[in-house]
């Protein structure tokens, strides 16, 4: 009976003053609502990105909350779509306003709840998950309601060509999807940034929920003016009020969220802090620019230089950040021959602009550090790995088929240094590289400094991998920091391959997210 009375009414109201919409706008309604809702999923990753990191977890956890956001709204919408065509299309205008609303709050809810929700999860993996769900999953799910209302009434208005008009809507949500995702990646992000690109996906919604309004209301809904503006104009509102907020990003590019932090009350002296997402990659000083300021960049720089077989000795380095160290070497006289290969043009003007970096002198190449190495077969007396952080590991870059390539590309005495972050407590990551790498090369040796830290700490190391052993076993640098880097032996590092038992890293498998993270 509800479903012959459903469908009934809906044919009545097109025979009489009320009509339903054609499929052609159904269609249309479809592909904006599939786009807009696949810029959300991928806009959520950048946004996520200066709180937590790009990793592989993070985008599993955005993909898995938006498709259980889809699939939560598609339920709803499949309730919704049983009851009178009028009813069905103004609660999915309702729905496309919630969507505008949520989406336009997503930009708030991030920054009032990364802070606790990082804080008092404490483990990565749950906080990504958590901050994900509460941010994206709400504006997921009010975008899934509409493909079942849609797909039903665009049915009810051609039954005698009801596959048609079925298929014209699984088309149209799939070319939507399409769309939206090469609009965001392509596009709007690098043009609008995070914030802007989400204000536009509610401007979209809110455009949708109007319409729906419209159509609604000549299938037979009851009138709701003052409603159905309220619903356009509130998220609008909120959108613009997201867009005028202080921008975490001092510059949002096609790979990073860029900030620049000021850390002279920290230093003593005019300096700077490059931040890639949420991770600091290195500190420059205006007018001492041999104080490296990190102890990676440190040990990086102190290591080079014992190593350096001779006088002009070239240098490649993978990943540019701040460019700390090549500014280092190029003001204070360092005979060297610098390649840097640094895949964000955007972070090496910011290099330029804030962080007193000279590029005169240096080969800069804005692209992957692999594709660089295998595209020019010079070769280096020292190679430089400093593109590794905390939980987003560039997985191709750890594995025994690069290694190979930096092999191929270093003179006969020349080495390779390699920034590596790892738990204090697990050293699996710092394992499994140690191995791999054991693979190519006859000496793998692991630096770090020699103070004690705690057990829950994240320890920095510096892995070098030649042909012969360092002639010194400790090395310390120059005032300020004094930092000091000590060689661990080689008996204790047979022992942590062995303890650890890593896997060997390979293109085809290299498991370093999982190999990073704490399940513990």
């Amino acid at each position: 009976m509800d479903e012959g009375e459903s469908v009934g009414s809906g044919a009545g109201e097109s025979a009489g003053e009320s009509k339903l919409p054609s499929v052609a706008l159904l269609v249309f309604v479809q592909a904006a609502v599939s786009a807009a809702s696949l810029v959300v999923e991928i806009v959520a990753g950048r946004m996520l990105a200066p709180y937590l990191g790009m990793s592989l977890y993070t985008w599993t956890s955005v993909i898995a909350v938006v498709l259980a956001g889809f699939s939560a709204g598609h339920w709803a919408g499949g309730l919704i779509a049983e009851t009178k065509p009028g009813r069905a299309l103004r609660l999915t205008a309702w729905s496309m306003a919630g969507a505008a609303l949520t989406a336009a709050g997503a930009t708030f809810i991030l920054r009032w709840s990364a802070g606790p929700v990082i804080g008092g999860f404490g483990h990565p993996i749950a906080s990504i998950a958590v901050l994900t769900m509460l941010a994206f999953f709400p504006p997921s799910f009010f975008a899934g309601i509409p493909a079942p209302v849609l797909a039903h009434v665009a049915v009810a208005a051609q039954p005698n060509r009801s596959g048609r008009a079925l298929g014209a809507m699984f088309a149209a949500s799939a070319i939507g999807a399409i769309a939206g995702t090469l609009a965001a990646g392509f596009l709007f992000i690098s043009w609008l940034g995070s914030t802007g690109t989400l204000a536009t996906v509610t401007a979209v919604y809110a455009l949708l929920a109007a319409l729906l309004f419209i159509a609604a209301r000549q299938a037979g809904a009851s009138k709701a003016t003052v409603s159905a503006l309220a619903a356009a104009v509130l998220p609008v509102g909120l959108a613009a009020l997201a867009l005028v907020q202080p921008d975490p990003c001092t510059r949002e590019s096609d790979y990073f969220c860029i900030r620049v932090i000021d850390v002279a009350d920290d230093m003593g002296e005019p300096a700077r802090l490059m931040v890639l997402d949420h991770l600091g990659h290195g500190i420059a000083v205006r007018d001492n620019p041999q104080r490296l300021g990190t102890p990676h960049a440190a040990m990086l720089d102190m290591l080079a230089r014992m190593r350096a077989p001779r006088d002009g000795f070239s240098a490649f380095f993978i990943g540019g950040g701040s460019y700390s160290v090549p500014r280092a070497w190029a003001e204070n006289g360092v005979p060297a021959e610098i390649t840097v290969a640094e895949i964000d043009p955007a972070v090496t003007e910011v290099a330029q602009k804030d962080f007193w970096f000279d590029p005169a002198g240096v080969d800069i190449r804005s692209m992957d550090a692999r594709l660089a190495l295998a595209a020019d077969p010079t070769r280096h007396d020292v190679i430089v790995g400093d593109a590794f952080t905390d939980i987003a590991v560039p997985a191709h870059l750890v594995t025994r088929e690069f290694f190979r390539l930096v092999s191929e590309r270093l003179t006969d005495d020349g080495v390779y240094l390699m920034n590596v972050i790892d738990h204090a407590d697990g050293l699996r990551a710092l394992a499994a590289i140690t191995r791999t790498l054991r693979t190519v090369f006859p000496v793998v040796e692991i630096w770090a400094e020699p103070n004690p830290v705690g057990a829950d700490e994240r320890l920095v190391f510096i892995v070098l991998a030649g042909r012969t052993m360092s002639p010194l076993s400790a090395v310390t640098g120059p005032a300020a920091e004094f930092i000091r880097a000590a060689r661990l032996s080689p008996g204790a590092v047979d022992a942590l391959v062995a303890r650890l038992d890593p896997p060997l890293l390979s293109d085809d498998y290299a498991p370093i997210d999982r190999l990073m993270a704490r399940f513990d």
